[in-house]
């Protein structure tokens, strides 16, 4: 399935750089937005959310696991399958995408069972099968920021059932940032001092954000007025992430770049 057949109906409804943003929150579509937009992303840590490297898929099934923990634990993990598949079916089977649902199915192990050393073999299996069958991808910055945030959120990512709402989206984020911090820095040069707080401010939006995305996308195909509402959440739930942006790049001395 093409995504250009859903990141139209989301350029209808917002303005720039709003549009790109959810495009490539959901998508994974690069940034249509100024330059300098895309530079801000980088100085304040936030531009894993936007590249289809697996970040956003590992995320969301690690979100997804812990909200589930609480059922059985063969259906909270049929859960979560489902709902990659789907995704991976939504955004159209591409080699970034494959890769990243395979590390997000692994990342659940740990979530759900709770089972650091069985989800970390499966992780390097994974990587010896990539490394055997499919050797270019290992180069790339989406492998290695999929690898990156699975073997954060494995190690780092779970919660307990318990944890609050806020806890549990935010944990992930935090592991998955954690790992993939010092590869965003060596394929750019730069590293964002501010990149806890931005995602402290921030994590708690991806979840919400890609959920009413796919509801004002689907909706809107079928009617545009249809998709409205959901698409009018999703302005409000992106501008404060502009905002945050925005505000966190003018802080003084907040990145630096080599």
């Amino acid at each position: 399935m093409n995504p250009s057949i859903f990141t139209s109906v989301i350029n209808s409804y917002l303005p720039e750089p709003h549009a790109s943003l959810l495009n490539g929150i959901i998508f994974g579509i690069p940034l249509k937005a100024t330059p300098i937009f895309n530079q801000k992303l980088k100085m304040v840590g936030l531009l894993h959310l936007v590249v289809l490297s697996g970040m956003n898929i590992t995320m969301l099934a690690a979100i997804i696991g812990s909200f589930t923990k609480s059922l059985p634990k063969k259906l909270s993990l049929f859960i979560s399958i489902v709902c990659i598949v789907l995704f991976v079916l939504f955004v159209g089977i591409q080699a970034a995408v494959l890769r990243a649902a395979i590390m997000g199915i692994l990342s659940l192990s740990a979530i759900i069972y709770g089972r650091k050393s069985t989800a970390l073999y499966s992780l390097f299996i994974s990587f010896i099968f990539f490394l055997v069958f499919w050797p270019e991808s290992i180069t790339t910055i989406s492998f290695q920021l999929s690898f990156g945030a699975t073997l954060g959120i494995i190690l780092f990512g779970n919660t307990k059932a318990k944890s609050s709402l806020f806890w549990r989206e935010l944990k992930p984020s935090l592991a998955a940032q954690l790992f993939t911090t010092p590869i965003i820095f060596g394929y750019f040069k730069q590293i964002s001092f501010i990149a806890p707080l931005s995602n402290l401010l921030t994590a708690f939006l991806i979840a919400p954000i890609m959920f009413f995305g796919f509801l004002a996308v689907i909706l809107g195909k079928i009617h545009f007025f249809l998709g409205i509402i959901p698409a009018t959440i999703c302005y409000v739930l992106v501008s404060y992430l502009v905002f945050v942006i925005n505000f966190m790049s003018k802080i003084p001395f907040a990145w630096v770049q080599f």
